[in-house]
């Protein structure tokens, strides 16, 4: 049994070694997140829940408008201010609350140092973001890897539905245990999971979709039985 099991954990690591770099040959690298500060990576973070990112970047534009991608200008927004500038990302009174939640922690606890509030050990800053009403674990590590470069792997519907194509989990698998997978059988490279994890979102987007996949475009098709 110890010799299956370390056979198994074995075809893992090669699987997402190899899935990695066909799509890293396929698609180049992706860059993301896309902002210029991570207090913007939080407010995108945020914002991105429940909607397209397309959304999302017409909410920040208009905070950048407004002068208000800052901590100290954001926290000077009233509420209804504030909900009608990010109304473009949907459920923007939800969404309202929890950056003012948020902004509470980092203006009281860390002066506004976006910085403070994600130095530290990843385990405990997540937990610190956690706390947050209305962040939940996606959207903490989202925060955590590309506002403050922690080693920590996102996992999203799209990285669960390629996943669960491939074999490699399965289709019920919660965020935790995925995300244990990619942690356990690849080395902590924060720009490493960045590029992996914006490359399966790329897959998910142009070839994985949930329905009707063009299985024959996917650089992985190979590699997955979903397709045959």
């Amino acid at each position: 049994m110890g010799n299956r099991s370390e056979m198994c954990a074995s075809a893992v690591k090669d699987m997402l070694n190899e899935v990695y770099h066909r799509l890293y040959a396929a698609y180049g690298p992706q860059d993301w997140w896309p902002a210029q500060t991570p207090f913007e990576v939080i407010l995108g973070a945020i914002l991105t829940q429940n909607t397209r990112w397309e959304n999302v970047r017409m909410a920040l534009d208009n905070l950048r408008a407004a002068a208000a991608l800052e901590p100290q200008a954001l926290a000077a927004l009233d509420e209804l201010q504030l909900q009608e500038l990010i109304r473009p990302s949907g459920f923007f009174r939800q969404k309202a609350a929890t950056l003012r939640r948020m902004l509470q922690v980092l203006m009281d606890g860390y002066a506004g140092e976006v910085d403070a509030m994600l130095r530290g050990d990843t385990q405990h800053v997540r937990t610190r973001l956690l706390d947050i009403k209305g962040i939940g674990p996606e959207t903490a590590d989202s925060i955590l890897l590309y506002g403050a470069q922690h080693p920590i792997f996102v996992i999203d519907a799209y990285t669960r539905r390629i996943c669960s194509r491939l074999g490699l989990c399965g289709a019920e698998a919660s965020y935790a245990q995925v995300q244990e997978m990619f942690m356990t059988h690849l080395c902590p490279d924060a720009q490493k999971y960045n590029e992996y994890h914006a490359l399966l979102v790329v897959l998910a987007k142009r070839c994985c979709t949930k329905a009707r996949p063009t299985c024959e475009a996917c650089p992985l098709q190979e590699l997955c039985s979903f397709s045959s």
